[in-house]
């Protein structure tokens, strides 16, 4: 039986690249905003795009942030892609012009850290670039390290913040990229993993990640 992946519609994310992604994984995907199918899936899709702000509160509207928690204390696997992966963090930072002040909005808390703006001299970083991801990560087998993923974005995690617990306790996988200073690309933590970049924007390579990841389902 082919895994059942929801794409999770709030509003916010370009569903139907995902759909249609996801689907070439082999996945059995519905795109929906019904909270009980989001529950029960085998994964969970949530992609986003445009503001930080803008995003978190629709992801609210939908009960998108209460599926999230119950989904990972549950140890049932999440997807973050783009602004779905940032708003998986403590809280993102925006500024809405030269004029005005930075304001701060609460994500979904479920990584300590910030989403800024990238301190880079060409912003929004907008094209391909490749990443550095542990050497045993799940999420990047088989991708080779000049092989290159499509970003589109103003604003990114800059620190990792994550301290674990003990040292018996795997903490996060972490995979960077730079563009003007190093960034968190993806994180592969349990069940919850995400991605700044596009994997349904990102060709083969792309590809590779999304089936990397329905394989763990």
């Amino acid at each position: 039986m082919p895994s059942r992946v929801v794409v999770f519609d709030y509003g916010s994310g370009n569903l139907r690249s995902a759909q249609r992604a996801m689907e070439r994984t082999g996945a059995d995907v519905t795109v929906t905003s019904d909270p009980h199918a989001a529950l029960d899936a085998d994964g969970l899709v949530v992609p986003g795009v445009g503001a930080f702000s803008a995003c978190m509160a629709s992801l609210k509207a939908a009960g998108g942030d209460r599926i999230i928690g119950r989904r990972v204390a549950g140890g049932r696997p999440v997807l973050g892609i783009c602004v779905g992966m940032q708003v998986l963090f403590d809280r993102g930072i925006e500024q809405a012009d030269v004029h005005s002040q930075d304001r701060a909005t609460e994500g979904c808390g479920e990584w300590p850290g910030t989403v800024e703006r990238l301190q880079a001299p060409v912003v929004p970083h907008m094209g391909w670039n490749t990443v550095t991801p542990p050497e045993d990560s799940r999420l990047f087998e088989g991708v080779g390290p000049q092989d290159r993923f499509y970003f589109v974005h103003s604003y990114a995690v800059r620190r990792w913040e994550f301290v674990s617990g003990s040292e018996r306790i795997r903490g996060p996988q972490v995979t960077w990229s730079e563009h003007g200073e190093p960034f968190v690309a993806a994180v592969e933590n349990g069940p919850l993993s995400a991605t700044q970049f596009h994997p349904e924007k990102s060709g083969d390579t792309g590809a590779r990640v999304l089936a990397n990841w329905v394989a763990t389902l």
